[in-house]
């Protein structure tokens, strides 16, 4: 789904509430200006005249009527306007959202949690903002300035020129405080990007930061960043603190002009008092307009700025193109023709022409030490990263062909990392496969060895896992995350060392249980451990990135020294003579 371009197309289908915001807007500012006139009319017939008690009655009912008036017109304006406003966020927020959806997991590193969070939540609310002032502040700015400036006119010329010399003087305050502030927006979404990332990472890895003893430290990282945060903040609010007392000043100065005049016109017969009155009123009401075409600029400048950073998240090329469709060939089957991958930014290769096949219905193992692309491995087959060189075919066919429906639906995936979601466990469970039955759920739970202690639990499935399952051992999450994997229907299972928490009891019992209940599923297998594979039909030792050897466990143990290693390491003397 193509993004939009521009803010605009975001407002085209609220096109009749901005309508009647401005409707209601033109109709507020219409009351508004009237006040000061009649104003004007209480003073000179009611005020200085001579049994003016009647007027003064007539015209006072009228300034009331016209204040209830004009603030039923301001309600419904405000009504229209965040109509408006908040349903373009609301558009602008689940496009962002989409867009985070469809990005490799690649893109979404590289940008990083913390802006994200940012830019789905303060740089929409700052465009909102931005909406909302520019609907309400516009009219109601240019028809303050306007219907003053006319007022003032047909008041007295003299009036009017007073206050068309001091306009230059007031746009360009605005404008120098403006060009001063502009780039500091970008700065400020920037800092509370940095502040948000702190934030999440922190919160997420609080057990550590508290094991650790790192809270002083980590306290000061924060500190900083919200210094930096604060810093930029205080610029811009010193910028617009400077401003408001010069505006004011020029605005008194025509205040103080203006009567000085006055009273001459007066003596000389072509103004009232009223007018002197009213005169003021709407200068006054002009100052208005142009602090609100202050705040109105300081919401665009900075809702501008936020609305560039969403339009380069929305533009954002998705770094993985999806494949058209194809059709499978041999189920279950898994292949890599001379694969090599290095990571963006990195000048080695992680994987050096990887050629292996997997064979369909067996258990094929990955070992080797830390760093040697194992978990790369699994990634490739996702596409979560493209390989540089060669193919990775999943039942016959490239990944690159399959559209990520088709690809992702037909793996199924465990991390040693287990990621739980805020919700049930039965939800957690039935994540990549929301049609299951009871049956199907007891099924998966009872072969990852988790049904015992979930029904052990006060609310059964229905327990509600906390967020990334703090309230579960690592053990029982990883169970869970089985469960959920064996779930999801699919012809390969993918198992980047999720049975590490597992005791190697229970371990086994998984394996016994998953062959019998899925005895044609392929099985690929990351592990730490050379108990939880050495049993696997083939066992393929990594190196630096590339395949050392393969074959089964005796085989490897009589001729790979890798291996060997590995074994003598975690088994006992005895165990690695006898293979």
């Amino acid at each position: 789904m193509p993004h939009r371009s521009n803010i605009w197309q975001y407002l085209a289908k609220y096109t009749p509430f901005i309508a009647l915001a401005v409707l209601f807007m033109g109709c507020e500012v219409f009351f508004d200006l009237m006040q000061p006139a009649l104003m004007r009319r209480v003073i000179d017939e009611g005020v200085l005249a001579d049994n003016g008690g009647a007027i003064l009655m007539r015209l006072g009912l009228t300034m009331i009527a016209m204040g209830l008036l004009g603030g039923i017109c301001g309600s419904l304006n405000n009504l229209f306007v965040n109509l408006t406003s908040q349903n373009a966020g609301n558009l602008m927020r689940m496009e962002c959202f989409r867009r985070i959806m469809g990005m490799p997991y690649s893109q979404v590193e590289g940008i990083g949690s913390g802006a994200l969070i940012t830019r789905m939540t303060n740089d929409v609310s700052q465009i909102q903002n931005m909406i909302a002032l520019f609907i309400r502040g516009e009219v109601r700015t240019l028809s303050l300035l306007c219907g003053s400036l006319y007022f003032l006119y047909k008041i007295e010329v003299t009036f009017g020129i007073i206050v068309t010399c001091a306009l230059p003087f007031l746009v360009g305050c605005l404008v120098l405080c403006i060009s001063r502030v502009r780039p500091l927006f970008t700065h400020l979404q920037e800092r509370l990007d940095a502040l948000n990332g702190i934030l999440q990472e922190d919160i997420s890895g609080i057990r550590v930061i508290k094991a650790c003893v790192r809270e002083a430290y980590e306290q000061i990282r924060f500190g900083k960043a919200n210094g930096e945060l604060v810093k930029t903040q205080l610029k811009i609010l010193l910028s617009f603190a400077m401003l408001h007392p010069a505006m004011h000043a020029i605005m008194h100065t025509v205040a103080v002009l203006i009567l000085y005049f006055g009273f001459g016109l007066f003596h000389s017969g072509r103004v009232t008092p009223g007018g002197i009155m009213a005169a003021l009123t709407y200068t006054t009401q002009l100052l208005n307009g142009i602090l609100m075409l202050t705040m109105l600029f300081h919401g665009i400048t900075r809702g501008r700025a936020s609305w560039q950073r969403i339009k380069s998240l929305l533009a954002t090329e998705q770094g993985i193109a999806e494949g058209e469709g194809a059709e499978p060939s041999q189920p279950g089957a898994l292949e890599f023709r001379d694969v090599s991958f290095r990571y963006p930014g990195m000048d080695k290769d992680v994987l050096s022409h990887i050629s292996l096949a997997v064979p369909p219905g067996k258990t094929t193992a990955i070992v080797g030490a830390t760093g040697s692309g194992k978990t790369t491995l699994l990634n490739l087959i996702l596409r979560f990263y493209d390989a540089n060189e060669g193919q990775v075919l999943l039942e016959g066919v490239d990944v690159r062909n399959y559209t990520f429906q088709q690809l992702r639906g037909t793996v199924a995936y465990a991390l040693q990392k287990s990621e739980l979601f805020n919700a049930s466990i039965r939800d957690n469970i039935t994540f990549g496969n929301s049609g299951l039955t009871q049956e199907q759920i007891y099924e998966a739970a009872s072969i990852a060895q988790a049904r015992d202690f979930i029904e052990g639990t006060q609310g059964g499935f229905d327990t509600k896992v906390a967020e990334r399952g703090a309230r579960l051992s690592g053990g029982q999450k990883q169970r869970i995350a089985l469960a959920r994997a064996i779930a999801k229907s699919g012809n390969i299972l993918l198992l980047d060392d999720a049975t590490s928490a597992l005791d190697l009891k229970t371990e086994a019992a998984f394996y016994s249980a998953l062959s019998q209940a899925r005895p044609k599923l392929t099985r690929l297998i990351v592990a730490q451990r050379i108990a939880s594979i050495r049993n696997a039909d083939k066992i393929v030792v990594l190196h630096q990135g590339r395949i050392a050897d393969q074959g089964t466990h005796g085989e490897l143990l009589q001729r790979c020294n890798i291996y060997k290693e590995i074994c003598q390491s975690q088994l006992d003397t005895e165990e690695v003579a006898n293979g």
